[in-house]
């Protein structure tokens, strides 16, 4: 027998689906209901504003007031952001199936205070061990607490405006680029371990709310993707289901078969070789060769941010109207233009230049590298998909830094690894530009049961 409900009615599925009441119904509006998935990307926005500003921007800044005070070496320091990275990479698989097991929030609830905790340790830290280890939980945190968490629970809730909702959730982590004045600040004239102690606090304190948001599939809360009524057919035990039967949806080891899994994975992971170079070095290039402060250096992080900005919310407008591999082939172009520009051109309007082109680049290949796994692979098994694809892509945020930290060790100058990181990126173009669609997995693995992972 089918159930059968009125739209938006709210399902008495629990988030296990094992027939336990549902979470508070989503909020309402005078005159009409506003679409849950929406406050899902608004939380996602905030939270990853709040973590990219006190972490991801920050680092480079971090390293600087680090340097001047114990002496370490830049190639040091660029290894503990490559430890954080590769825990990152070493956890994707297991933390994507278990955000596809229990859903998002709870995974996230646990990274965000692991997180906080992290800072509060970074803030005790007097060697180079008591460093790493503080950003091998600072990593835990922001791994099981912040992006592919977000991710799954965006692309759960939104198909036909998948990448602008993407676009507008991962504007956070562009938008905490406008913290980086007041951390600057703060380093300067208040002190580091103070700025770290706040850090944790704030994370903490608003991170928490903001993940509690999060919720795993909108036929629990009587929604369908995109705010469409809910789906009328039953699967197994009565649950309502969460997939239409003609949804292709690849599992874990269908998607490992395809040439268009491996393309995308090492294309992402080239152009995150740049971004993880600059993120941990431009800081340090700008204050060396224009002999900026961390003040001005920080004001071209702001420029960065809107630019990046601008980036995300229109390519997840493009994204969604124009075929992904071209949109992200051009940015991987913009990557390569913009670090060359960076490199060769050293005065003011070079490194004005290289934000504008790289804040651009970054914001629109963001959102299109998450969206397009969706589009290609579906969203039944996204997150273990996503998962095990960090393996891949942590390659690039792991040895960017180091190239470029080894390149001014070495030589006294960023301008070798800088060059040498652009190239890759060209070349990373290329890999995207070939990753076409894969074909559907076979006729029989279709439907809400079949992408299980």
């Amino acid at each position: 027998m089918t159930m059968t409900r009125k739209p938006g009615a709210i399902a008495t599925t629990g988030a296990g689906g094992s027939g336990a009441p549902a979470s508070t119904p989503p909020p309402q509006r005078r005159g009409g209901r506003i679409f849950f998935g929406w406050y899902i990307v608004g939380a996602g926005f905030l939270l990853s504003a709040i973590l990219g500003g006190l972490m991801f921007h920050a680092f480079g800044q971090y390293v600087v007031v680090l340097e001047a005070e114990f002496g370490w070496s830049r190639t040091s320091l660029s290894a503990a952001f490559s430890i954080q990275m590769v825990e990152s990479g070493l956890l994707g698989p297991i933390q994507g199936w278990a955000l596809d097991r229990f859903g998002p929030r709870r995974i996230m609830l646990v990274g965000i205070t692991i997180f906080g905790f992290g800072f509060l340790l970074l803030s005790q830290i007097n060697t180079l061990t008591e460093f790493y280890i503080a950003f091998v939980v600072i990593a835990l945190g922001l791994s099981a607490g912040a992006g592919m968490g977000m991710m799954v629970a965006v692309v759960n809730w939104f198909n036909r405006r998948r990448s602008l909702a993407i676009g507008i959730a991962t504007a956070g982590f562009a938008f905490g680029g406008l913290l980086q004045p007041g951390v600057a600040w703060s380093l300067e004239h208040v002190g580091w371990r103070e700025t770290a102690i706040a850090s944790g606090l704030i994370v903490i304190a608003v991170g928490l709310p903001l993940a509690g948001l999060m919720r795993h599939r909108p036929s629990q809360y009587g929604y369908g993707v995109d705010g469409d009524p809910p789906l009328q057919h039953q699967v197994g035990d009565g649950r309502l289901a969460d997939f239409d039967p003609g949804e292709v949806n690849f599992t874990l080891q269908q998607a490992l078969r395809t040439r268009a899994f491996w393309l995308i994975s090492f294309g992402h992971a080239a152009s995150l070789l740049v971004v993880g170079a600059v993120m941990v070095h431009f800081v340090s290039h700008v204050t060396d060769s224009l002999d900026y402060s961390l003040g001005q250096a920080a004001n071209l992080l702001l420029v960065m941010t809107v630019t990046s900005v601008i980036g995300m919310l229109g390519g997840g407008y493009l994204g969604d109207r124009l075929p992904m591999r071209y949109i992200l082939t051009v940015a991987m172009l913009g990557h390569m233009a913009s670090l060359l520009v960076l490199t060769l051109w050293l005065s003011l309007w070079g490194a004005l230049a290289f934000t504008v082109i790289h804040g651009i680049a970054f914001g629109v290949r963001g959102p299109l590298t998450q969206a397009i796994r969706a589009d290609y692979f579906g969203r039944a098994a996204f997150g273990t998909v996503m998962g095990f694809s960090s393996l891949i892509i942590i390659i690039g945020m792991v040895f960017g830094p180091i190239v470029a930290g080894l390149s001014y060790d070495l030589t006294g100058s960023y301008r070798t690894g800088f060059i040498g990181l652009a190239l890759v990126a060209g070349l990373g173009s290329l890999l995207f530009l070939a990753s076409t669609r894969p074909p559907p997995p076979p006729s029989e693995r279709r439907g809400p049961l079949a992408s299980a992972p």
